[in-house]
């Protein structure tokens, strides 16, 4: 092992969605020096849901300010989803600091990828699309991106019911059960959900401040530094075809598919690869050794693997996943005793 504590940044999604202590399950905390923050506006960072001042130049100077004021020389960057655009980009601009890339579930930023999960995907799942494009005019469903933002910046009072409407269409989209409508007297959670999309809305009515071809660029930059991709082939909100790309673009990239798996990053075999891949990198500085081949044993705790989706199911996203199911399904990959 060339560092047991090797240092590690991992980048949220959404945009919006904040950072969470379950993300780092996919991680031996033996190995890791583990950081995480929560992007401008988003979780705890305050105030919630500002969009001034917020773009995605300014959240490549934060991440690197954070890396300043810990005193790190180089880390190991890891992002899901909006989180594996921003640490692209992140390393592109700063590749004497990023030792190491894993991505999850890429989402490249375009105007493609907005259009498809608000249109495209629609041939997949019609039925909440539908149901999810009835909140929307007519005349807006072509640009929802925009209606949306424009709604959330100016304080629109159907701004919960909006952000309800949005999280159960990403739930049912990605082939999970939708959850309860945010109980209208806790103030607390709607404001957090409505400050989670008002930040979204922010960022893909303007792709991002990025766009496909930046990310791709960014991707196309980083040729020689270990880079790591993992994606669900079954991922109906950001298309496979977005990994194959990056890979494609970034050369000496290792791709693996997550089989039977979505964009749910908690999918058991998105769970082994992505847990994979930051043992392999702890272990060797670079992906040399991953994927495993088809056959080889992966040697982690089938006991701490299980444990995330118990925790999960149980408390983590009530209502949207089947506890009994996931549970059987772990056993029966990890625990074959």
């Amino acid at each position: 092992m060339i560092n047991r504590r090797a240092r590690l940044v991992m980048v949220d999604g959404g945009p919006g969605s904040g950072s969470s202590a379950l993300q780092t399950r996919i991680l031996d905390p033996a190995r890791y020096r583990i950081v995480q923050f929560d992007q401008r506006g988003c979780g705890r960072s305050t105030p919630p849901g500002e969009t001034r001042h917020n773009h995605t130049d300014a959240l490549i100077a934060d991440i690197d300010a954070l890396r300043v004021h810990l005193g790190l020389e180089r880390w190991f960057v890891v992002g899901g989803s909006w989180g594996a655009a921003l640490a692209l980009v992140y390393a592109s601009r700063h590749r004497e600091r990023t030792s190491g890339v894993l991505l999850r579930g890429t989402f490249l930023a375009g105007q493609a990828d907005v259009d498809w999960f608000y249109h495209g995907v629609g041939a997949l799942v019609p039925e909440a699309n539908a149901d999810f494009l009835q909140h929307v005019p007519r005349r807006w469903q072509r640009s929802v991106e925009t209606w949306l933002d424009r709604c959330f910046a100016r304080g629109d009072p159907r701004s919960a019911q909006f952000a309800n409407a949005l999280q159960n269409y990403e739930l049912r989209v990605d082939g999970l059960r939708a959850m309860p409508d945010v109980d209208a007297d806790d103030a607390q959670a709607i404001a957090s959900l409505v400050a989670k999309y008002r930040i979204q809305m922010h960022y893909l009515a303007r792709r991002c401040f990025l766009g496909e071809p930046a990310v791709l660029r960014a991707a196309s930059s980083l040729g020689g530094t270990p880079v790591a991709i993992v994606h669900g082939e079954f991922d109906r909100i950001c298309r496979p075809s977005n990994a194959w790309k990056v890979h494609r673009a970034c050369a000496g990239s290792r791709l693996a598919w997550a089989r039977q798996a979505g964009h749910y990053p908690w999918h058991p075999a998105t769970y082994a690869l992505t847990r994979s891949a930051t043992d392999a990198f702890a272990a060797h500085g670079d992906f040399s050794a991953w994927p495993v081949k088809a056959g080889a044993a992966v040697n982690y705790s089938s006991f701490d693997e299980c444990a995330v989706f118990q925790t999960l199911s149980a408390t983590a996203v009530p209502n949207c996943i089947d506890s009994a199911e996931l549970t059987s399904a772990c056993r029966a990959r990890c625990c074959k005793n």
